[in-house]
């Protein structure tokens, strides 16, 4: 009988600590699962509450969707950034972008690497916003092609050769999505001479007095804001 009682109360103990866990993830996950077009419907309330001002209820309505939508996570990764809504909060902007980028969204790829090169996590950091400017720019994002591009015309060492070929490449490509900054760059280094394969394979072009001298892309004028938010739901 003994035995009998000990086991009935490891087997007490086991159900009980099961019991707290399932309530636990009740508690954090969302209270019930949504369809597509409803979760399209949140996330459009929350782009008029947005539009409206209504930054607290854009921010709110976002939120209650971060679990099952990575648009919704970035834009509310940028209402942090901003302060918008809520009290500014980088470090959480930057967890949120992460979550986003790593699920493969290239906007949130292109404004954490803005946040890195612009130092609004620490000292400006290259190092972090290359991978996310390359997979951003990979992905046809504009802005993370103009500001790659910048890198390349000018040269990073040691982490970005001068390649004028790539930066031709990238600056055309962006101003095809119709960024002016890009084309006026694209006008003045000329077309591509060759593929974008070819060119991203080229030697690195020497650094000399009379390279093309642009802007800091830490301080370019084509990120100087943070963009607005994302317009359409990605469940």
């Amino acid at each position: 009988m003994p035995q009998m009682h000990k086991i009935f109360r490891s087997f007490t103990i086991v159900l009980t600590a099961a019991l707290a866990l399932c309530t636990c993830l009740a508690m954090t996950a969302p209270a019930q699962a949504r369809t597509s077009a409803e979760i399209a419907a949140a996330f459009d309330s929350g782009v008029a509450a947005y539009d409206a001002g209504d930054y607290e209820k854009a921010f709110k309505t976002w939120w209650d969707l971060r679990y099952e939508d990575i648009a919704a996570m970035r834009n509310l990764a940028m209402m942090l950034r901003k302060g918008q809504g809520t009290q500014k909060d980088p470090k959480k902007a930057e967890e949120l972008y992460l979550r986003a980028s790593e699920a493969g969204l290239p906007t949130a790829q292109a404004d954490l690497a803005d946040m890195y090169l612009k130092g609004e996590l620490g000292p400006p950091d290259l190092t972090r916003a290359l991978p996310l400017l390359e997979a951003a720019a990979a992905a046809n994002h504009p802005v993370a092609q103009y500001q790659l591009g910048q890198f390349y015309e000018t040269g990073a060492p040691p982490l970005v050769p001068q390649n004028l070929e790539v930066a031709r490449q990238l600056y055309a490509s962006a101003a095809k999505h119709g960024m002016a900054d890009a084309a006026a760059r694209a006008a003045f280094l000329g077309p591509p001479t060759v593929n974008a394969s070819q060119a991203a394979s080229a030697p690195a072009t020497p650094t000399t007095p009379n390279s093309p001298a642009v802007p800091n892309p830490a301080v370019s004028p084509a990120s100087a804001d943070p963009p607005p938010p994302l317009r359409a739901s990605r469940p």
